[in-house]
Formats: C-alpha cells, structure tokens, sequence
C-alpha cells in the first residue's frame, strides 16, 4: 500500500524538492502552500501530514485538531532550529516526530518509517478491535440464543455442580449457579441412578432419559433430557451440557388414550389372585353352611368380605380414572362419614396391629359431599398410614390417628397422622403423581393420585408433613359446601 503524504510548506520550492525525493521512495506526494490550498486539503484523509503547520494560526489550530482526532494520520512537523522548541511545546505526543531545516534525510527516513509502522500497527489493532467486536456480537447471539431456546439448558462439571443455566432453567429452578443438579432438580441427596451426564462423561456420547422434576414452585414437569459433551482445545471433557424439555402436557395427552390398558394389565395379576380368593371363600362359606359350621361360616363370610371390598375399590379407580362424571353432592353428617370410613380402615388396621386413635372435635357439624368419592378419598389417606406403620419393622408400637377439627364455621380439617416409616423430599413430592407408588408390586399407582384429585373438585387442598422413619402426617383442608364452579372428575385432567 501506497502511503498518502501532504506536505505543508510555505517554501514552495523547498516543498516541491522535498516532495521528488519522497515519490522516489514511493509515497504518493501532495503539496499545498498558502492557507486557502492547506485548509480544504486538511479535510482530507492522510497517511502522513508533514511540514511546517505554523505558517498561519489557522493551518496550526486545524492540523492539532487532526492529530488529536485521527490516530491513522501521523503528523511529523519540521521547522528552524530556533522554533523547534516551541513547536514541541504546542504539539507535544501529538506529533509523532519533530525534524530540523534543513532535513536529515536519513531523519527524514527513520520518521518515515516510524510513521509507517505506527500507521500498520493502528490498522492491525482496529482490525482485532473489530474482530473483538464481531466477537462480542456473535457471544450475544449467542447468550440470546441460549436463553429463548424452549427447554431447560444447564452446563455441568464432573462434580455434577451446575456452571451455567438458561433464562427457562431460571424461571422454573432458580438460578443456582454451582449446586448439584440431583438436588436443585429432584432435591435428591445423592445423585441420581444412570445418570446422563455421568454416562456422557464416561463415554462422551450423547445420552437421553425422561424424567420426573419438580420446580421451585413444587409444580412437577416431565422431562425429555438429551446431554452432550464439551470439549477443550486438547479434546477432553471438561464439561457437560444438559438439555430438558417440557413434554407433560404430551403426556398428559397420551395418558388418557395408554394407561387403561397399562393399568389393567398390571392389575390382572391382583384381580386373578383376589376371584381366586373370592372363589374359596364362597366354596368355604358353602360347605360352612352344609355342615353347619359357625366358625367356618364366619370365617368364610370374612374372606368373601374383603375379597368383594377389594375388588370394589380397584374397580372404583378404574372407573373414576376411565370415565368423566359430575361430583353428586348431598349433605352429610360429619359425625356418620367418619364412623363409615373408620367401619372401612379398621379390619386393616386390626390386621396389622395398628392402634386406630379417632378424635371429632365437638358438634363437627353437616358437610356438602359426594360421599362416594370423598370417603373412598379419605379411607385411601388412611389405608397408606396403616401401610406405613405395617412396613415399619423398627418401633414397637405404632399409631395412626384420624382428627376432625373445625378452625371456623366454612371448614373442616382431616387430619391423619402415622408413627411409620415416613418419606423423602422426593417422594413426598411425587407421591400424587398417576402411577407413582412407593409399595412396588403391591401398589397401583393410582389410589393417592385418584385421593387427592378427588379432594381438589371438592374445593380443598392436601398438606404433607413427613420425615423418614419418623412419621407422616396428612392435613386435609375441606369447604363445608360445595364451591360454586362443580368440577367434572375428567381422565388425566
């Protein structure tokens, strides 16, 4: 690149010979020499300004003011020896060099080159400045991009800590830089088993699972999670990220149209074993009644009684998971629904050698229910605390205790508290969820999810309150009357 060169210089001749010398050191060369030629040419851009600006006030004010404003002109001033001094002292750093008349040449050279190189290293720097900038853009877009993508985004280290999260992550986890993945999203104390990222690390492989979450508003999602590696500039591991997306309400949606056939086929085994059942009881009952025989009537007639009971509530579950109906509201004596329910869990509890504790506040007063529903509800909540007493092998003796309470004159209280084996953060969070059962093979999955929708339509809202291998506690907040916008029990709602 050919550099630009105005020379300044009232010495027109002086200017003219100067300007020879430098076109054959290749610089392309003007020349301006009276005030009204120098003004519009400053006005221009240069590589390099040199000569004597102080040849009016007007040329010296103007060619400090480029100097200072541009850092791609270079200004290299030459004046008499005897105002040398002076010119260094309005210009100062302004000016890149000073020179003498007569020039040096070889001076003139050296600031030449000087100016060169000055001038290259500007332009080099305003080129990062500009790739820092094109740099800064594209990490904008980037952030952007990683905060409106509609899923949950989280960067782990090998510790499993989370080092960087996305706006989604944010809004429905918190924004908890540095905490453990298994605790922020399932407030687990360990981390979690097959895990992804764990899996990606290893194998730097791209892993997926579904999930199970909860948010910090205790609301629960489930999630598809996809991980993938990143890596240094040697090719190792150093971090993983973690990509979920919210895919409930697809569930929501298949669940309707797949767990009918789910749920049966895992209850064909229980409804195989209680007709089984029920058909011996019948047969002993039969043969207690030819022969005559008390004890093994009255046996019998227990048998055939539970058996039908079972049977009964799995049936009712499925009919209240497999079809929508209208709540069917009547007025009912507190004192009456908590003497059926009690006639309902006593057998089990008596079973289990579970101390059943009832205690009614006094006048409790009338209740708007479906009575169907809620007490099969509420023996459900009683059933799981005799449950849990009966799979605790560490206590000598063990309590559930059934409390009605009034607070005020629009509610009541159901409280059911067991001495049992109590629960974990994360089962106490998923414990309404369809098809979640802490029991493995014993249990459906379906009795507290079906529980606590049933409380939902009648207005209230379930409290749990429990700690392993200490105990739980359910309180059961009902209106007395029905609200007013009666909701239809609908599958999967």
């Amino acid at each position: 690149m050919t550099e630009q060169i105005l020379i300044i210089d009232d010495d027109i001749e002086h200017a003219q010979a100067l300007g020879t010398y430098l076109e054959r050191l290749q610089y392309e060369v003007s020349i301006a020499a009276a005030t009204k030629e120098v003004l519009p040419m400053l006005d221009t851009s240069w590589d390099i300004i040199l000569g004597n600006p102080f040849i009016s006030d007007q040329i010296t004010d103007r060619v400090e003011q480029v100097a200072q404003a541009s850092l791609m002109t270079q200004v290299i001033i030459y004046v008499k020896p005897e105002v040398l001094d002076q010119a260094m002292e309005r210009f100062g750093l302004k000016a890149l060099d000073y020179l003498s008349l007569p020039i040096n040449s070889k001076a003139l050279e050296l600031s030449l080159e000087r100016a060169r190189k000055n001038a290259f290293q500007i332009r080099k720097n305003n080129r990062y400045v500009e790739r820092l900038g094109d740099l800064h853009n594209a990490q904008i877009l980037l952030n952007q991009l990683f905060d409106v993508v509609p899923c949950y985004i989280s960067v782990q280290d090998k510790n499993l800590r989370i080092t960087a999260i996305n706006k989604r992550f944010k809004e429905d986890f918190g924004n908890y830089i540095g905490g453990h993945c298994y605790r922020i999203y399932k407030h687990r104390k360990t981390p979690c088993e097959k895990c992804p990222v764990v899996q990606t690390f290893e194998d730097g492989k791209i892993h997926s699972t579904e999930e199970v979450v909860t948010s910090v508003s205790g609301k629960q999602y489930n999630v598809l999670t996809h991980t993938a590696p990143i890596k240094n500039a040697k090719g190792e591991i150093t971090q993983v990220m973690e990509m979920s997306t919210n895919i409930t309400q697809i569930r929501q949606l298949q669940d309707h149209l797949t767990s009918l056939g789910l749920m049966l086929g895992s209850m064909s085994h229980g409804v195989k074993g209680m007709l089984t059942a029920l058909d011996g009881g019948i047969y002993q009952l039969e043969t207690g009644l030819n022969q005559k025989d008390e004890p093994r009537i009255s046996k019998a007639f227990g048998q055939v009684k539970m058996m039908t009971d079972k049977i009964k509530k799995m049936v009712l579950e499925i009919l209240y998971y497999a079809k929508s109906r209208e709540l069917q509201y009547v007025t009912k004596n507190v004192s009456d629904l908590v003497k059926n329910i009690v006639a309902n869990v006593q057998p089990l509890a008596l079973k289990n050698n579970v101390t059943l504790n009832i205690r009614i506040a006094k006048n409790p007063g009338k209740i708007e229910i479906d009575p169907s529903w809620l007490e099969a509800a509420l023996v459900n909540f009683l059933e799981n605390a005799v449950d849990a007493c009966a799979f605790d092998r560490n206590k000598p003796e063990h309590i559930v205790e059934f409390v009605v309470e009034k607070p005020d004159t629009s509610r009541l209280w159901f409280k059911i508290s067991d001495n049992g084996i109590g629960m974990d953060q994360e089962t106490r969070e998923k414990m309404f969820t369809l098809f979640f059962t802490s029991k493995g093979s014993q249990g459906t999955g379906l009795g507290l999810f079906i529980a606590h929708r049933v409380i939902q339509q009648h207005g209230g809202f379930v409290k749990v309150e429990s700690e392993q291998d200490k105990g739980t506690l359910f309180t059961i907040n009902l209106p007395r009357k029905r609200p007013e916008k009666i909701k239809t029990i609908v599958a999967g709602e």
